[in-house]
């Protein structure tokens, strides 16, 4: 089965509703589950220079001999590439790394120190075709109202944290009155939050797991979704969201949910969550 579903860009590139989510499955460890994703028919693939599994990435991709139109590669700049030099160069590094002639979309990793200088890299990596569309991941109001007073190309996407339980709401309607798309990362809270009792009697509705609804629920938000696991069965299950629908009403319960959730992944990311999240930076 091809998970086929697709929204269109600010910029005409249609990207696949469900990707899947590489972070933390470093080196080695990324091999057998995205062969499994790919099996699946997941087409959308999630990935950063600072996960460290581009060239495994790449080497999955060219041994699944899926035609490259077909799929939808994601990297993103982190933050050591924030000089305009650096970023050409780093957008070269993770071509050669993932073995690919462009990326479907790179992203500005984080809104740290230099993100507004390394924009115009960007859009030039667009123009010459290095990517076919860019964004940004992990922004605030504030950090994209900062870049659209000086972008000619506007973000597409922007890729953040997202579930019921982290619902921003005046972020997600930026966004949307932007016409940016958020890609949601950690939809399923890590787990934390997969047997809430008030999720459970939700999932019970509709004969689904507490995971597909986090996961529906984006989808009706109109947002992008990158689950992630290393389990073929929970790689599987996350793919089987296209053949239901949640009710107004039950939507409506779930953004009710909201406790401004945030799951910081590693004592790197922690202190960049606290430096730009929570400031005016």
């Amino acid at each position: 089965m091809v998970l086929s579903a697709k929204v269109l860009l600010n910029n005409g590139v249609k990207i696949p509703l469900l990707g899947f989510g590489t972070w933390q499955l470093r080196g080695e460890k990324v091999l057998q589950p995205l062969t499994w994703a790919l099996e699946t028919g997941y087409r959308h693939i999630d990935t950063a220079m600072a996960y460290t599994n581009e060239k495994i990435i790449g080497k999955v991709i060219m041994e699944s001999e899926i035609l490259r139109d077909e799929l939808f590669i994601t990297t993103k700049l982190w933050i050591w590439d924030f000089e305009p030099t650096k970023a050409l160069e780093a957008i070269n590094a993770s071509l050669k790394r993932l073995g690919l002639k462009y990326v479907d979309l790179y992203l500005v990793h984080w809104p740290a120190e230099g993100y507004l200088d390394i924009w115009k890299p960007m859009e030039q990596i667009l123009t010459e075709g290095k990517a076919r569309a860019i964004g940004v991941s992990n922004f605030l109001i504030h950090h994209l109202e900062q870049l659209q007073e000086i972008a000619e190309i506007p973000p597409a996407v922007n890729q953040i944290e997202f579930s019921p339980y982290n619902f921003n709401l005046q972020l997600f309607d930026y966004c949307k009155k932007s016409n940016i798309k958020i890609a949601a990362y950690s939809p399923l809270t890590r787990g934390l939050k997969l047997g809430d009792p008030k999720l459970l009697r939700i999932a019970s509705k509709y004969n689904k797991t507490t995971a597909q609804i986090l996961l529906r629920w984006n989808l009706q938000k109109g947002s992008i979704v990158i689950p992630k696991s290393s389990s073929k069965t929970r790689i599987i299950e996350n793919s089987e969201i296209f053949d239901f629908t949640i009710s107004q009403q039950d939507m409506n319960e779930l953004d009710s949910f909201n406790e401004n959730l945030r799951i910081p992944g590693s004592t790197k990311h922690k202190q960049l969550a606290d430096k730009y999240l929570n400031s005016n930076h």
